[in-house]
């Protein structure tokens, strides 16, 4: 509603009160022609943050402490034209610029770049490519920003205020090779096809100790699963650094976290150098792309085939440059979240190609169990149904079961950053992933981003192409074979997102499995939250940073069990 001034005036000797409305709030944003002299495409993004500990860009989150956010498309904004932010471009968490309390501001704009992409589907979709940051808006090179303003909203004043998009976030320099950790990239015929343009996946490969003196050794492979790793993370050669000042996690209420995790990785690198230690390569794949930080290493209709570019173009290559055993008995799978899901999406869609997946805290394995919505029996995603108390389903608790935002909000917030799927968030890229191909070329909606309306068609679409569990029991009879001992599945009973709810659904088909018995595991964290990994003897801020070798003895105990006759069991054994 527009907010209304009173103004008393006179006329013929009577007084006369009438509403004239108040100034319209608008924010009007250009960029530099230092910047470009091209006409640009993307993202409008305007920020608003009540502090400037950080520039308001790295303020907007699902939390409770996020700033507030506005965002519009743009595709013809030239370097002397002006687009406007007004009340009624729609805004995160509150939704017009005329519901911002009077207070003391802080200010910012960014454009996120897109680029053209002509798909082999016949379709041009206009999308944020990838520049080596992992498909981070507020973080990617040559997007533009504005430096911050500071500014103060009175009551009776909406904001009205001039921006100007000055700076340009700089290019990433790559991590350097060491004598441990190597980085490949290599270009995907698959991909490239898809996309119309040239295409990449990499890897940080990390090579086991006495790699150069054991030329005549070939190794098993490990394949981490997870979102965009910017190096290998989790190992460190140098001591922990001394002039470290201890900082605070607020998620797991743990003072000097930071150091926990250098101490970590120093402890990882003096057992990978050990002369006991398992000798294997692992590597962590780089897969993003212009929809999120990584494409959950599946065959898409949105994204393309990444599962086959991975499967059969980049493990091969990683295998032949750094002497991989090569078979299917030596190639194992982990991770968790979003890489607990694609460590067991990847054995199921390629069962024959991997020996084992441990799956992590994974996103949603079950969609009976899509988080807290069940797409095939609820009608709308944000409300629990009703006739006269529509409740919004939570979307994210802590391990008391407190609940800091709800699933609507979370959608919302996806909303302003992106429209048609571009947000480069979660929910939108379970869309991009999933749903089939709209006719204007992005992926189609599983339920409205505004009202939470569910599509009933998408989500058979779904079922059929991606719920994990659903294939899994469909196609037992064809495949149960080449899974058994290898499906490991763990994750915590509180976990953030309910995601343990579609790990008690995979677990009662696995528990019912037959001719073949799943023989693998599924376990519980007791009161862990997301992403509890199997531990049950550490903490999950203290599990959650040895994924790297929590696995190992039991994809020993696999090879041990599972190697076909004459098998190299003894090259990689020294």
């Amino acid at each position: 509603m527009k907010q209304l001034a009173l103004v008393v005036l006179v006329a013929s000797g009577f007084l006369v009160a009438c509403q004239s409305p108040s100034p319209e709030p608008q924010i009007s944003i250009s960029f530099s022609t230092k910047l470009s002299q091209e006409v640009q495409e993307g993202r409008l993004l305007v920020m608003f943050a009540k502090d400037s500990l950080q520039e308001p860009r790295f303020q907007i989150s699902d939390g409770l402490n996020t700033g507030q956010l506005f965002g519009i498309d743009v595709s013809e904004l030239g370097p002397e034209s002006t687009v406007s932010i007004d009340a009624n471009v729609l805004g995160y968490p509150q939704k017009s610029l005329t519901q911002l309390k009077p207070g003391i501001y802080y200010v910012q704009a960014l454009l996120n770049r897109y680029e053209k992409f002509n798909l082999s589907t016949g379709q041009t979709v206009s999308l944020p490519p990838d520049q080596g940051e992992g498909q981070q808006w507020n973080r990617k090179p040559g997007n533009f920003y504005s430096k911050t303003q500071r500014i103060e909203i009175l009551a009776a004043t909406p904001p009205k205020l001039t921006l100007q998009l000055t700076e340009k976030i700089p290019e990433i320099t790559p991590p350097e090779d060491t004598k441990y950790i190597k980085h490949i990239k290599i270009r995907s015929e698959l991909l490239s096809k898809f996309w119309g343009k040239d295409m990449y996946l990499g890897a940080h490969v990390l090579l086991p100790e006495g790699f150069e003196e054991h030329p005549e050794a070939n190794y098993p492979l490990m394949i981490f699963h997870g979102h965009f790793p910017y190096d290998f993370g989790g190992f460190r050669e140098d001591l922990p650094d001394p002039e470290l000042q201890p900082d605070y996690s607020a998620r797991f209420n743990v003072s000097g976290y930071n150091k926990t995790v250098q101490q970590e990785a120093h402890s990882f690198y003096q057992q990978w150098i050990s002369k006991d230690f398992p000798r294997m390569i692992i590597i962590k794949i780089q897969h993003a792309n212009p929809y999120y930080d990584d494409s959950y290493a599946v065959n898409s209709a949105n994204l393309g085939p990444y599962g086959d570019a991975i499967t059969y173009e980049l493990i091969p290559h990683i295998e032949k440059e750094f002497r991989g055993i090569g078979a299917p008995w030596s190639r194992f799978l982990y991770g968790g979240s979003t890489g607990g899901w694609e460590a067991l999406a990847a054995q199921v869609m390629y069962p024959d190609q991997y020996n084992g997946c441990f799956a992590a805290c994974p996103d949603p394995i079950d969609f009976r169990a899509y988080c807290l919505v069940d797409i095939y029996q609820d009608q709308n995603a944000y409300y629990y149904q009703s006739e006269f108390k529509p409740t919004l389903r939570p979307g994210h608790r802590n391990y008391l079961g407190q609940v800091t935002s709800s699933l609507k909000d979370m959608n919302l917030r996806e909303l302003v950053l992106g429209s048609k799927g571009r947000s480069g968030q979660q929910w939108d890229i379970w869309e991009a992933v999933y749903s089939p191909q709209g006719e204007d070329g992005y992926p189609q909606r599983l339920w409205d981003k505004s009202t939470g309306e569910i599509d009933a068609e998408v989500a058979k679409y779904w079922q059929e192409n991606y719920d994990l569990r659903y294939i899994l029991e469909r196609d037992w009879d064809e495949i149960g074979s080449e899974l058994q001992g290898k499906i490991h599945i763990y994750c915590g009973d509180m976990d953030n997102y309910y995601l343990n709810n579609a790990v008690y659904l995979m677990e009662e088909f696995l528990q019912k499995t037959e001719s073949p018995h799943y023989g693998g595991e599924v376990a519980y964290g007791d009161r862990a939250e997301h992403c509890w990994n199997g531990d049950p003897d550490n903490p999950n801020h203290i599990s959650r940073l040895r994924y790297n070798t929590m696995y190992i003895p039991k994809v020993l105990a696999r090879i041990e069990a599972s190697a076909p006759p004459g098998a190299d069991l003894t090259s990689w054994k020294y």
